[in-house]
């Protein structure tokens, strides 16, 4: 599929991100939204990034604005440190997809771009810019330092103390960054599968191979935990001591609950474990996608403005709205996706009893998601419309799940609710080639084993 900027940035294969086509998007943002001091830019460890972050650079600088390189550094990192210098941001990754492809993330001076500049940046595209002389650019090389110091203050040196972790480092550019910060709040660490080339790691969509390897891992190194991110660091993937993968929505709604959230907005892709918990006062469902999470989070803003909001993907990304109390500190917000929190929070409650039984404390609700790839788009638009729009199609595919239909939500893609409470989810990929399926029920192995149905079933009727 062609380039296509929308919920997740600009992304596309590399072979059609041309430098015109990257100068047209950063001219296209700066029109289009504030800027304040200038921009910030970083990169991801996929081969083509650099060049396309020294385009994006060239565009900003002929735009007369102040450049500040970050160079291979990870996005809420990037964000932070961009934010306290009321400076926008551009981040170049293509996030969790492989590496034929890349992209282009943007952030104002308050944080990522909303759906209002997202519709302001498309309607900029393809105008004429004039050229504006700049200062020279600009290196930042503390910002590292800054991203970790907001976590030791608020949980302290000795937060993890006792604690052995993994960190599974593969091609994510914050990975000495996650080895850092585990250390200095007490762990001790391994370096585990460190790559020189890039590996795409989807946090919703682990590989057989991966999830072999952190189980071996897990026996071998004998850990409390294993941790990494993807690509450009802002989703978590974590396992328990045994090395099974802790979803990345029950590490949000752990993390929810461990900083007091009085309001949760998550995507309806996340299990329901947050309704089920009783914990919260209220918790929000969105399409999928950060910036409908985003555009929430302000609704329940402008209804109370000292709201203690909080909001998290399926992916584990976590959005803090307020200030929160940590064991050591206060914790200030950060108002884009984040992996270090949901990856430390859970791991300084489960210090005495472990991972698993924190988990195993959560409401019976687990998930399974992966995605059938490769296939065109309109295929996968067509077949999940015909799906919303007939019952009897839906019955069908159904019939092959050994489930019947008791709800149907077509908030993003298509959600059925099934008698007895499981629910299957289909939803179109924006940004790539794949058709997302996300399972639930009430225990791991039947989330598992829907997922494998339902995968087969899909595939059975994109092929007929």
């Amino acid at each position: 599929m062609p380039p296509k900027f929308g919920t997740s940035g600009l992304r596309g294969l590399v072979t059609e991100l041309t430098g015109a086509l990257i100068t047209d998007h950063v001219r296209a943002f700066i029109a289009a939204c504030p800027t304040g001091t200038g921009v910030f830019v970083a990169c991801d460890l996929r081969a083509s990034s650099p060049a396309i972050a020294a385009m994006v650079i060239r565009a900003a600088r002929d735009a007369g604005l102040a450049v500040t390189d970050c160079g291979a550094f990870p996005t809420p990192a990037l964000a932070l440190a961009a934010m306290a210098a009321g400076a926008a941001a551009v981040m170049v990754t293509g996030s969790h997809i492989p590496a034929d492809r890349n992209g282009l993330k943007f952030y104002t001076p308050l944080g990522e771009i909303t759906k209002d500049h997202e519709t302001a940046i498309l309607a900029a595209l393809g105008q004429s810019h004039a050229r504006h002389p700049a200062p020279p650019v600009q290196t930042n090389t503390t910002a590292g330092a800054v991203y970790l110091a907001r976590y030791l203050a608020a949980y302290g040196p000795a937060a993890l103390s006792g604690l052995r972790i993994g960190v599974y480092t593969h091609s994510a550019v914050g990975r000495d960054l996650l080895l850092q910060a585990f250390a200095a709040l007490g762990a001790a660490t391994l370096d585990l599968g460190r790559s020189d080339t890039f590996v795409p790691v989807d946090t919703e969509a682990v590989s057989g191979e991966t999830r072999a390897q952190l189980l071996a891992w897990a026996a071998e190194h004998r850990v409390d935990a294993i941790v990494s991110t993807d690509g450009d660091g802002d989703r978590p993937l974590m396992t328990d001591a045994a090395g099974r993968i802790i979803p990345g929505d029950v590490l949000g709604q752990i993390t929810a609950a461990a900083l007091a959230a009085g309001v949760v907005v998550t995507p309806v892709s996340s299990n329901t474990g947050a309704e089920a918990s009783g914990r919260f006062g209220r918790v929000i469902r969105t399409r999928i996608g950060s910036p409908f999470v985003i555009a929430a989070m302000e609704a329940v803003w402008g209804e109370s403005g000292g709201a203690r909001c909080v909001g998290y993907e399926a992916n584990g990304g976590f959005l803090l709205g307020f200030a929160a109390k940590g064991p050591a500190g206060v914790l200030p917000p950060l108002m884009t996706r984040d992996s270090l929190l949901p990856l430390l929070a859970p791991l300084a409650l489960a210090r005495k009893a472990g991972l698993a039984a924190l988990v195993a404390a959560e409401p019976a609700r687990f998930t399974a998601s992966d995605r059938l790839q490769e296939v065109p788009t309109d295929r996968t638009q067509a077949l999940v419309g015909h799906l919303g729009a007939s019952a009897e199609a839906r019955a069908g595919f159904l019939a092959g799940l050994g489930a019947v239909e008791a709800a149907v939500d077509r908030t993003d893609g298509l959600r059925l609710t099934l008698q007895g409470g499981r629910i299957v989810h289909l939803r179109p990929s924006g940004n790539a080639p794949e058709l997302r399926f996300y399972a639930e029920a009430e225990s791991r192995e039947a989330a598992e084993g829907l997922l494998a149905a339902g995968l087969a079933a899909l595939a059975g009727l994109l092929a007929a």
